[in-house]
């Protein structure tokens, strides 16, 4: 059987301590970010000091591995200042690129010599003609595919441009413009794109309701399973709701994204690489998670079938789904 192109595998990292596992489990990239509202997972705990980011990227060097520094949450007004150096002390460290959506920001980069652009997902560039103006105005040199693209295309995208473009194939799946939630904004109080919280557990509340238990966020009811059921975490866009005589979950059920099986159309559609999402996870979610994608990742370069997937103990509510590249719902 003919060899594949090898595909790059991208993993997360909410911590110093996750990083190293991912390196060294075989993540070929880990993006990660600092610990402020500059990037889209600004949680208590999570991210990046200085120092740590640092050393972060020359622990992931001695190992052949990148670090894509992820600056993707829009700058407030007046404060620019946090945004703009968050993308100097990265371009400082020795960061393998800056994952940007951004347009200002985008030009602050640009000018950075020899700083490396990736578009982020945040950016939701879903059209070839969206991405070129990326490319010709920035110099972009990859974009992050929003999650509400079919295989087929995803194919037409690559067809039309001359990036590299990266597609998540593994954990939480959005199914909005990615970032934008309104909804998670209207019951929080906090901007998936502003304050970089998606849905924050601190307005999150589990509570027994007589033989169910409920599931809230920011004080709405999401969920209601049995007390002994697996209890989703509660986000809008997975809730479950009455729209006329229909009951049911109106968007996506609450489940993960794993399209391991995928991989081979993945890459003949034109796909440079694949990314695992979450940065929030232990550092055993991330070493589980990245040894059975790279484990994937190298049978389809060597031609060799694609194991089936044994990671369904780790995924939202132990279901999976292969979302928008098999699309259902639009």
């Amino acid at each position: 059987m003919t060899k594949a192109r090898k595909l790059e595998l991208v993993c997360p990292a909410g911590t110093p301590a996750a990083l190293r596992s991912a390196v060294e489990a075989g993540a070929h990239a880990i993006y990660c970010g600092f610990n402020d509202e500059t990037n889209a997972r600004n949680f208590p705990g999570l991210n990046f000091s200085r120092d740590e980011m640092a050393e972060g990227i020359a622990f992931a060097h001695r190992h052949d591995a990148k670090v894509l520094v992820a600056i993707n949450t829009f700058p407030r007004a007046g404060a620019f200042g946090l945004w703009s150096k968050a993308v100097d002390d990265a371009h400082r460290f020795g960061a393998d690129a800056v994952i940007l959506a951004d347009l200002g920001l985008l030009d602050y980069a640009a000018g950075r010599p020899g700083l490396r652009l990736h578009l982020s997902v945040q950016a939701a560039a879903a059209n070839a003609d969206a991405i070129s103006v990326y490319a010709k105005s920035f110099g972009v040199r990859r974009v992050v595919l929003p999650r509400v693209l079919t295989v087929q295309e995803i194919a037409a995208i690559n067809r039309d441009i001359d990036v590299e473009t990266e597609v998540f194939v593994f954990g939480g799946l959005c199914v909005m413009a990615e970032g934008r939630c309104a909804l998670s904004s209207y019951a929080t109080g906090k901007s998936p794109n502003m304050n970089g919280a998606c849905s924050p557990a601190s307005h999150v509340e589990y509570r027994a309701e007589g033989a169910a238990l409920v599931s809230r966020l920011g004080g709405f009811a999401i969920h209601r399973v049995g007390a002994k059921d697996p209890a989703p975490y509660p986000t809008l866009c997975k809730g479950s709701f009455r729209v006329g005589d229909y009951q049911g979950h109106v968007f996506e059920d609450p489940v993960s994204l794993d399209a391991a099986a995928l991989i081979p159309q993945l890459a003949e559609a034109g796909v440079t690489a694949l990314k695992i999402e979450g940065r929030q996870r232990s550092r055993a979610y991330t070493t589980a998670v990245v040894k059975e994608f790279r484990a994937a990742v190298d049978a389809h370069a060597a031609g060799r079938p694609i194991a089936a997937s044994a990671l369904r103990e780790l995924t939202e509510g132990q279901r999976t789904t292969a979302g928008a590249y098999r699309k259902a719902w639009r």
